[in-house]
C-alpha cells in the first residue's frame, strides 16, 4: 500500500501505461489549458512551463471544489508535456491532417529529436520538482501509402509532432532511437521516480 496518492494530470493513454508499468496507482485528472498561448524559444523551456501550467490548472480545479484540504495523506500531482523537434521548428500537436502529413514526410529519411517533461507537485506541502528528457529518433525513408494509412487513422493528431512510436506502422520506419524510448511515449520513467522521491 503506498504511503502517499497519485494523480496524474494526463489524459495521455501511453502515460498511463507508463505509470502503471512503474507499479503505481493513480486516479487520472485533466485540465484545458490554452497550449497555443505559452510560447517559449527553447523546446525544453516550453514543456517544462506547460507542464506547470497544466499543474497550476488542475490545482486551481481542485480548490475551487473543496478537494485540495482533504485527508492528511500526501499527494502528488504529475504533469507533462513533450513536444517533436523537427527541421529546426517546434511540432506540437498537428491543428489538421495536412499539417500531420507535412511534419510526418519531415522526418522521412531524417531525424527527429522528442524534448519531454515532468513535473511532480506535492499538493500537502507545495513542493515542486521537474525536470526534461531529450530523445533523437532517426527513421528510415517512409513511403506515401504508410503515410496516407497513419493520416487516416487520425491518432497522429492527439500526439506531440504527429509521432507516436507505439504504432507498428511506424515503428517498421525507425531506425534507430538514442534515448529512452519511453521519454519518446511521453513519460520518461527513471526520471519520473526520481522527482516523485524528492517531492515527498
Amino acid at each position: 500500500m503506498m504511503s502517499f496518492q497519485i494523480i496524474l494530470g494526463s489524459a495521455s493513454m501511453a502515460r498511463r501505461r507508463l505509470l502503471t508499468e512503474m507499479g503505481y496507482e493513480f486516479r487520472i485528472m485533466t485540465a484545458d489549458i490554452d497550449e497555443k498561448s505559452i510560447r517559449m524559444e527553447k523546446p525544453e523551456e516550453l514543456v517544462v512551463a506547460l507542464a506547470e501550467a497544466k499543474a497550476d490548472a488542475i490545482i486551481s480545479m481542485l480548490k475551487s471544489t473543496g478537494q485540495l484540504e482533504e485527508g492528511a495523506q500526501e499527494r502528488l500531482l504529475i504533469t507533462a508535456d513533450t513536444v517533436v523537434v523537427s527541421e529546426g521548428k517546434i511540432r506540437e500537436k498537428p491543428s489538421s491532417k495536412e499539417e500531420a502529413r507535412s511534419f510526418i514526410k519531415g522526418y522521412s529519411g531524417s531525424q527527429a529529436a522528442v524534448v519531454g517533461s515532468v513535473l511532480v507537485t506535492n499538493l500537502k506541502t507545495g513542493k515542486r520538482r521537474g525536470g526534461w528528457e531529450r530523445a533523437e529518433v532517426y527513421f528510415h525513408d517512409i513511403p506515401e501509402e504508410v503515410i496516407d494509412s497513419l493520416i487516416e487513422e487520425a491518432i497522429t493528431l492527439n500526439v506531440a509532432g504527429g509521432l507516436t512510436l507505439e504504432n507498428p506502422l511506424i515503428l517498421r520506419f525507425v531506425e534507430a532511437v538514442v534515448g529512452t524510448s519511453d521519454a519518446v511515449m511521453g513519460l520518461p520513467k527513471a526520471l519520473t521516480e526520481k522527482l516523485i522521491q524528492e517531492a515527498l
